[in-house]
């Protein structure tokens, strides 16, 4: 049991690969400090024993953005307007949020992250937002700084969500893929307003939130950004 002082191990799961690296941007690392966990990265390996190491190691864990995913993983054949993808960080990032969504500690998503957490629940994803009903909002905003907002958002008053955000807040946006069906035991939590899925969480599971947008990127702009930081730090320190 720890102290109430102490801080909670927070695994930050390897956002891409470039070359012969593995790497983490700065801003999730920066995010998890200051919202008072101690951020460790979890590269990608091929253990399942490995797995079950960081499993027990970390009291919470931040899947972040990144490239998107295989289509084959959901079901899908790649169609036009499919980014780059490897399919070798996709399975290791979706075994580790299965193993991460069969116990209780928590898990917090952002953009591609909040994509593989549908994933690993048997979900779908539109490839384009061009391939979603109706007329859609660009979610790819081109403005000068990552944390400028760029549209609101609609929160579902039931959700875990509501409690750090409120009814409504404004995001960035920089993605250009969508969930299409929801996983098994997730709901919609959030929605922008083209009805595009903003956010989703486990019906079952203590804390396992994701969210589209990038909050690591507004977090020095937005107290309801340090909110849902320190929701997700709070909830591992418990």
């Amino acid at each position: 049991m720890k102290s109430e002082s102490a801080k909670p191990l927070i695994g930050i799961v390897v956002c891409g690969l470039s070359d012969n690296r593995q790497f983490v941007s700065n801003p999730y690392i920066q995010s998890v400090r200051y919202s008072g966990g101690i951020p460790i990265l979890l590269p990608l390996i091929r253990s399942d024993t490995m797995l079950e190491q960081y499993l027990r190691l970390c009291d919470g864990f931040l899947f972040c953005g990144g490239n998107d995913i295989t289509p084959l993983l959901f079901g899908q054949e790649p169609r036009e307007g499919i980014g780059n993808t490897n399919i070798t960080l996709d399975l290791f990032q979706i075994r580790l949020m299965k193993l991460i969504l069969s116990s209780a500690k928590p898990v917090f998503s952002i953009c591609r992250g909040m994509q593989i957490f549908n994933t690993a629940c048997q979900g779908t994803m539109f490839q384009d937002i061009r391939y979603q009903p109706g007329e859609s909002l660009d979610h790819m905003q081109r403005s000068d700084s990552r944390s400028d907002v760029s549209h609101p958002v609609r929160i579902e008053r039931s959700s875990r969500l509501f409690s750090c955000l409120g009814r409504s807040v404004y995001v960035n946006s920089f993605h250009h893929q969508a969930i299409d069906r929801p996983g098994v035991d997730l709901k919609v939590s959030a929605l922008a307003p083209d009805q595009t899925i903003e956010a989703i969480e486990h019906s079952s599971h203590p804390f396992a939130i994701g969210v589209q947008w990038h909050p690591e990127c507004m977090f020095r702009s937005s107290e309801k950004m340090r909110r849902l930081f320190r929701g997700f730090i709070t909830a591992a320190q418990n």
